[in-house]
């Protein structure tokens, strides 16, 4: 069964209002959810921010870049720190690895 992703357009919200939602919906996904947002214009000051509160717990993906029409699907990565523990040999995670990748 496939899970939806939830679509959010920010073109009808006041500029100073859209980077808010953006983190608002990461905040609320679990490792490996998604979510979409719609916007007017390439949001390169929304990656930017992403890399400076998030590093390495996101995913970004262009999905339609079009002028005035763009569509970024952004995803909750699993924790990084659980990663490096894992490719240090230190996983305490419940699956088969036994801290090996």
């Amino acid at each position: 069964m496939a899970t939806s992703t939830a679509l959010h357009d920010l073109r009808p919200l006041a500029p100073a209002q859209r980077h808010g939602l953006a983190f608002q919906c990461f905040d609320a996904l679990a490792p490996g959810e998604a979510f979409e947002l719609i916007n007017d214009h390439e949001p390169r000051g929304l990656l930017m921010q992403f890399g400076a509160h998030h590093p390495q717990a996101f995913s970004w993906q262009v999905v339609q870049a079009e002028p005035g029409l763009w569509r970024i699907r952004i995803g909750r990565l699993v924790s990084s720190a659980a990663v490096a523990a894992a490719d240090a040999g230190d996983c305490s995670c419940s699956c088969s690895c036994s801290g090996r990748r």
